[in-house]
């Protein structure tokens, strides 16, 4: 649910300020639902040892829970819809600017924490779905690399990294493109970085389990 918030989020122009505002609201709802719903792992956070793994899952996950923080204060001070009834005056060009870095940098740093639970969401298909056969991991593989490739080029032809450092002020938006091309630029762009999580976190697991086996053998 999350996931497909986010997408809408990020057309804003496209949905409306008034859509994407409630929208936002509904997205903060669900961070916050998710968390109590994993709140087993937050409790453990001190305990046990950090692998390279959980060292980059846990900075993953502070990194959008910041991320997170920083759209909704964001929010609330440029806010037209949703909380106009707060007696807040001022602050709407730091808001703004605020809300345009974190609402891009959450965009990747969440689309990255996905990655690296990929591996569970492929769990979960493959108990619904058997075991794939090679052909198909073949496949479903290769797609993947498609898609992280085109989402290098969605990248650059959005040019998405002039919002993430701030080098713009305003999100371009064509109202005259189909809106199916920006959603497909916009999830490419997504699986670049799911693609780079999933691939990091099992070159990092597999290190792990190197050693392990290495130490058993000893």
């Amino acid at each position: 649910g999350m996931t497909i918030l986010l997408m809408l989020l990020m057309a804003f122009e496209l949905i409306g300020r008034t859509a994407h505002e409630w929208i936002g609201a509904g997205m903060f709802v669900l961070f916050i639902v998710h968390h109590i719903l994993n709140r087993k792992w937050t409790e453990n956070l001190f305990h046990g040892r950090y692998t390279p793994y959980r060292i980059l899952q846990t900075v993953s996950a502070g990194l959008v829970f910041l991320a997170m923080i920083g759209l909704m204060v964001s929010a609330v001070l440029i806010s037209r819809e949703v909380f106009k009834f707060l007696p807040i005056s001022g602050g709407r060009s730091l808001g703004r600017t605020l809300h345009m870095l974190c609402a891009y940098l959450g965009f990747f740093l969440f689309s990255f924490h996905l990655g690296l639970h990929w591996n569970m969401i492929l769990g979960m298909a493959r108990k619904l779905r058997g075991k794939p056969s090679k052909l198909r991991v073949c496949s479903i593989r290769a797609a993947g690399f498609l898609i992280a490739a085109y989402g290098v080029y969605a990248l650059i032809h959005r040019k998405i990294l002039t919002y993430l450092f701030l080098q713009t002020p305003f999100v371009f938006f064509d109202f005259d493109e189909p809106i199916i091309f920006f959603f497909g630029d916009y999830i490419a762009i997504m699986g670049l970085m799911i693609w780079t999580g999933h691939y990091l976190s099992k070159s990092l697991t597999h290190r792990i389990k190197s050693r392990c086996d290495r130490s058993n053998h000893i």
